[in-house]
């Protein structure tokens, strides 16, 4: 295109959105309908007008995504570099959500009385520190389950509600108690110097809100804002986006209703369905080509979505083969069903496809059991998602050293590593160290604490004037975990250094930062690492992937697996008595077919243990969604009769 060479290659209305620049603009893109494409040339089309490339914010959701997003502009740039600028002397800031938080609240620290090193909790912290603040407010936590009060202060805000609200409005007692709790939590925390995931966004907000010469500063250095994955947005990561756009209104948010399967962490459809009313003037762009799947596959994942009611219509379409009929296979049990998952997979893998190319789904954790004594059984590899390097022990114990370090008030680290490996210090010393009364302590117990703070001060030495890796060796050494390790020198603890080795290994990637920058690199990385970003650490496992369907959002791969398609099970009936949402349901599973490329077999048991019942299943409603032109039977007996799948599943 004339002037454009970065537009070659892009759809009429992919091309539409790129070149719409100003004001607020709604791009709703079907699965695999290029996206990403399109917030990537944007970026490139509005440098080409004359923005500096760090005028420019992209947000997402997960680290993974960022940083395919990241290189994928600074290939475009070194590719089509605007003519009037002599060189990229700056790139985009495209980063998540939590990070742009972490970044904005380091910057402008002092403003909120924080520490620049201030420690992020992870979710060990939190329910440590809501445990305390339970007994701090007289309550028993064996009778308010630590993870369900945290739910509700989470919840709270994630939809933007103060503390004082929140007790204001608490309508029966274990809100009332929540509100006590957090009140404490909070206090707790504030010792600390540390701030929980949810803290990143509204204390973000908060300080935006509250601070005008900080919110001006930001909305001219952010001359243009784009978000991914709007439809995953809660209140207060829409009131950040909003506040960041300003007067201007140049917003450019990607995202998909049909794709809105968070609301149970807070993610508010109305963002998407309110983005008119919300910034006047907007233009929406729809993009339904899709170029990732099958014409069967988008045939069968639209008659699905289409029965949903809370959506704006729009008609997904491919230009793709037409490929293979969907593959229903029923099962007589759990166990069945896992066994014909492995040895399809096996026959798969036999045939000449990559293991990595084929993912089994599954709407629920527990399913994962059968799945992978089947793939050992039957020798298959596989990789289970979400068994996250991060919150392995001994990293944990590393970071934990190295944010102590930088942040003496951290109790929560103090707590956890002054006594690892073992130094004698026993919890009645600990809890004077952690309450500032030392002067108590004398004689040999006073040496194992000096000694202690010998460590730190040495460590924090390191980490302040040494590359990140080198501190993390010495971390390694200095405090004994090495050697704890190798003189028990069991298979696990020579897997634990290992581990450790790796950690120095990862360290490495930010050795080029100042030391401060680095460590604060890693950290932040440690504290945000998603499902996915551990599936891309580990993506040269040649294996095939288990993961639920929520982890596999924004994947995509030739093979798919659907497993445990009965009625309860997918669409899932909660434990805590609400029910089914069954348009959040469909929209998982229209997310789980589309994932496919190329082939998606679908499995259900008639009967499935479950909590240590069998259980007699019918199967999913959602099957019936699907016209049986579109399938074929998998089971022997009726392998190409139509017939057989329509009497065996349509149960009115």
């Amino acid at each position: 295109m004339n002037g454009f060479p970065y537009l070659d290659g892009l759809n009429d209305k992919q091309r539409e959105a790129v070149l719409h620049t100003k004001g607020p603009l709604l791009v709703l893109a079907g699965a695999g309908s290029g996206k990403t494409r399109v917030i990537t040339h944007r970026i490139v089309h509005i440098v080409h007008q004359g923005t500096a490339p760090h005028n420019i914010l992209a947000v997402t959701f997960t680290n993974k995504a960022a940083k395919e997003m990241r290189e994928r502009v600074e290939l475009l740039l070194k590719k089509f570099p605007p003519a009037e600028r002599a060189a990229i002397d700056s790139l985009p800031i495209v980063t998540t959500f939590h990070a742009l938080g972490v970044r904005i609240l380091r910057e402008f620290h002092e403003a909120l009385g924080l520490r620049r090193h201030f420690t992020i909790y992870d979710r060990a912290d939190t329910l440590r520190a809501v445990k305390l603040a339970l007994e701090r407010g007289g309550y028993n936590p064996k009778e308010f389950e630590p993870k369900k009060i945290l739910s509700k202060i989470s919840r709270a805000k994630g939809d933007a509600i103060s503390i004082a609200d929140f007790k204001l409005s608490a309508s029966n007692f274990t809100d009332q108690v929540a509100a006590t709790v957090w009140e404490h939590y909070e206090s707790i925390m504030k010792d600390e110097h540390a701030l929980d995931f949810d803290d990143l966004l509204i204390k973000t907000l908060n300080l935006l809100r509250n601070n005008p010469t900080i919110r001006e500063k930001l909305q001219a250095r952010f001359a243009y804002i784009h978000v991914d994955e709007y439809q995953d947005t809660n209140a207060v990561q829409f009131s950040i986006a909003k506040i960041l756009t300003g007067d201007s209104q140049n917003i450019c948010v990607v995202g998909d209703i049909d794709q809105n399967i968070y609301s149970w962490r807070g993610a508010d459809i109305k963002n998407v369905l309110q983005f008119e009313r919300e910034f006047s003037g907007a233009q929406t762009i729809l993009l339904e080509e899709n170029y990732r799947s099958t014409k069967i596959i988008i045939a069968a994942s639209n008659e699905v979505i289409e029965k949903n009611k809370n959506r704006i219509p729009k008609e997904v379409f491919t230009s793709n083969e037409e490929g293979e009929k969907i593959t229903l296979y029923t099962a007589m049990t759990g166990q069945d069903e896992a066994e014909y998952v492995a040895l399809t997979a096996k026959s798969l893998i036999a045939s000449g496809n990559n293991p990595t190319d084929i993912a089994v789904l599954y709407r629920t954790n527990f399913q994962s059991r059968a799945l992978e004594e089947a793939f050992l059984n039957y020798q298959v590899d596989y990789q289970l998602l979400g068994t996250k390097f991060y919150e392995r022990k001994e990293i944990k114990d590393v970071l934990s050293y190295l944010r102590l370090a930088l942040n003496p008030g951290s109790t929560a680290d103090l707590a956890r590593v002054i006594n690892e490996p073992v130094r004698g210090i026993g919890k009645v010393t600990m809890l004077k160290v952690i309450e500032g009364r030392r002067s108590e302590l004398t004689g040999a117990t006073l040496e194992k604490v000096q000694r202690f703070d010998q460590i730190m001060m040495d460590i924090a030495d390191e980490a302040r004037t040494k590359p990140l890796s080198e501190t993390l060796k010495f971390i390694i050494k200095r405090t004994g975990i090495e050697t704890e390790l190798k003189k028990n020198g069991t298979e696990d603890d020579l897997s634990r250094l290992e581990n450790l080795q790796e950690l120095v290994t990862l360290g490495k990637r930010y050795d080029e930062l100042s030391p401060e920058a680095a460590v604060e690199a890693l950290i932040e990385t440690a504290a945000l690492q998603s499902d996915q970003d551990e599936l891309k650490d580990k993506e040269e496992q040649d294996a095939v992937r288990l993961m639920t369907i929520h982890s596999a959002k924004g994947l995509e791969f030739p093979f798919v697996f659907i497993c445990g398609l009965e009625e309860g099970l997918f669409p899932h009936e909660r434990l805590d008595d609400t029910g089914i949402d069954h348009e959040e349901e469909r929209r998982l599973f229209y997310v789980a077919l589309t994932r496919a490329s190329k082939k998606v077999f679908l499995t259900y048991a008639h009967l499935r243990t479950i909590y240590g019942s069998q259980r007699v299943n019918l199967p999913s409603s959602f099957l019936n969604d699907i016209s049986t032109k579109y399938v074929e039977g998998g089971n022997p007996r009726d392998k190409e009769a139509a017939s057989g799948y329509e009497t065996t599943i349509f149960l009115d």
